[in-house]
């Protein structure tokens, strides 16, 4: 689900990028849902032109996938025999252009120069073919790049699945939610635990997504059996030169998905090196590592389970690891630390508690938030109600646990349920004249994490409107030549200069607490 202010900074992200109309269309669709073309039309009140030519340019940079729904049940044949493509925005995919900074450093850090500049191109321009990398990487040079370069580059963030094929452009989707008629049995073993339906977002991002076979590879040679039918678990890979014009047609894209699961690894190895030592850090780094390709979703709860052999082996491949013992990593794996659950599978396998360490890190930044905006006291009763969320507790309660003065508690508490920090409900106790109301108070973790959220939203957006400002006010300074500035011109490019800098690391901070509330 998506906050108001987080549909806010999306907007406005897709307005300060490709204009007014383009965001027009964006707001429409984050307003009302997918919708198809003549509805568009008839909610933003813009020509058809303008319309699809504003799908064409979101569909470009990823922001909008196009599906088309499944006939409905009481669809006539007619009915059944229309297309009918919608248009779906993808807020997770704007969002995500506040971290091409992040994804280029990702990579400039392991692989060279060329690949930086084919993520640099495929990040600014959405979708490229090959023949337009090539092209690109040609550009203000004087002899061409040869095609064989940017192939081998491509091939590298291929193989490290940074860059993937463009996902199908009209997968046919049901978007029909049929609920379970069967019955069950009764008992333990027919028993099934509840899982959320499909959104429709992800039935859509499900069926335009390609076969791990096609998705990151440039050719896919599908062999066969002997009776001639197609043989799926056959399919050989190559990364060779064949087929060239067919490969200079193929459409590719950054995959967020990845680099999101690196930010991700990156921040539960540093908050267990910040909770612990630079050996369970290593340990777990050591176990994403091995498991990255084996992983199905960026939110894993658990890491893939490993034996204690494979988990030493990886370890003893690191600089650190290998001047670690078998006791120290087996130590490591503790459930005061790593918080493992073991787990049979053929040998003892050892499985991270990874979604664990996550809500440690949120819980920390919550804390941080109360502590420097409503003081200790207050501090001191969010952690008492935060360590329990599950129990209520009264007004006395809280004040005798936490030795705050009585007077100022309910004044405290009263302020954090009003900002949405706490959950308050009155309890009507009988008395033997007249009843009274006690005001119990708890903190539901669920609904502050996404209050939490929405804020942070709010604060981004805010940042962007002050850059957006200062770029606006000083717009004269950037037209001038730096070697050309002279005062007062000058000192006020170097004012400019600091607030960017500020401003520009602000939102970078902000947007690793946006990741670890959102995307973690």
């Amino acid at each position: 689900m998506v906050t108001p202010y987080g549909i806010k900074i999306a907007v406005h992200l897709i307005t300060t990028h490709f204009g007014n109309l383009v965001a027009k269309v964006c707001e429409c669709l984050f307003s009302h849902g997918p919708l198809r073309l003549d509805q568009l039309v008839r909610y933003t009140e813009l020509t058809k032109e303008q319309v699809k030519n504003s799908l064409l340019v979101l569909i470009q940079h990823n922001c909008v996938q196009a599906f088309v729904s499944g006939p409905q049940d009481d669809d006539d044949e007619a009915g059944k025999l229309r297309v009918r493509t919608q248009y779906l925005v993808l807020f997770d995919n704007i969002l995500h252009r506040l971290r091409f900074p992040k994804f280029l450093d990702i990579v400039s850090r392991k692989f060279t120069n060329e690949c930086v500049e084919i993520l640099d191109g495929l990040l600014r321009d959405g979708r490229l073919t090959l023949k337009q990398m090539v092209d690109r990487a040609s550009q203000g040079k004087e002899d061409a790049v040869a095609a064989n370069v940017v192939r081998e580059s491509l091939c590298k963030l291929l193989t490290a699945r940074y860059v993937e094929r463009c996902p199908a452009a009209e997968p046919v989707v049901s978007t029909v939610f049929k609920e379970e008629t069967s019955t069950r049995k009764r008992g333990s073993k027919a028993a099934k635990i509840f899982e959320a339906p499909q959104t429709i977002e992800q039935r859509v991002l499900e069926a335009a997504v390609r076969g791990e076979a096609i998705r990151f590879s440039f050719t896919a040679d599908m062999g066969r059996k002997a009776d001639g039918e197609a043989n799926s678990d056959d399919i050989q890979m190559t990364c060779i030169g064949e087929n060239a014009a067919k490969e200079e047609e193929i459409l590719w894209r950054a995959n967020f998905e990845e680099f999101i699961r690196h930010l991700r690894h990156k921040v539960l190895i540093e908050n267990v090196r910040t909770k612990h030592d630079d050996g369970t850090a290593t340990v777990l780094s050591a176990i994403l590592e091995a498991t990255i390709t084996k992983e199905k979703k960026v939110k894993m709860e658990n890491s893939v389970p490993l034996s204690l052999d494979t988990i030493i082996t990886e370890v003893m491949k690191t600089e650190t690891g290998r001047t670690m013992t078998i006791d120290r990593i087996r130590a490591s794996l503790d459930h005061d630390r790593l918080g493992c659950s073991q787990k049979m599978i053929i040998d003892d396998a050892y499985s991270i508690d990874l979604k664990k360490i996550i809500e440690r890190a949120r819980n920390e930044e919550v804390d941080s938030i109360v502590l420097k905006r409503y003081g200790t006291s207050a501090h001191r009763m969010f952690r008492l109600l935060s360590k329990d969320d599950n129990c209520f507790q009264d007004t006395d309660q809280i004040a005798s646990k936490t030795l705050v003065d009585k007077k100022e508690v309910p004044k405290l508490l009263y302020k954090l349920w009003q900002d949405n920090y706490l959950h308050m409900e009155k309890v009507l106790v009988p008395g033997p004249k007249l009843s009274s109301n006690i005001l119990m108070w708890k903190v539901n973790k669920a609904l502050l994490w996404e209050h939490v959220l929405d804020e942070m939203y709010h604060a981004a957006l805010n940042l962007s409107l002050r850059m957006a400002f200062e770029h606006e006010k000083d717009e004269e300074v950037l037209n001038v030549p730096k070697d050309k500035l002279q005062e007062p011109l000058l000192k006020r490019y170097k004012r400019l200069r600091n607030v960017w800098l500020l401003l520009g690391s602000s939102m970078m901070k902000l947007d690793d607490a946006l990741m670890l509330f959102h995307d973690f």
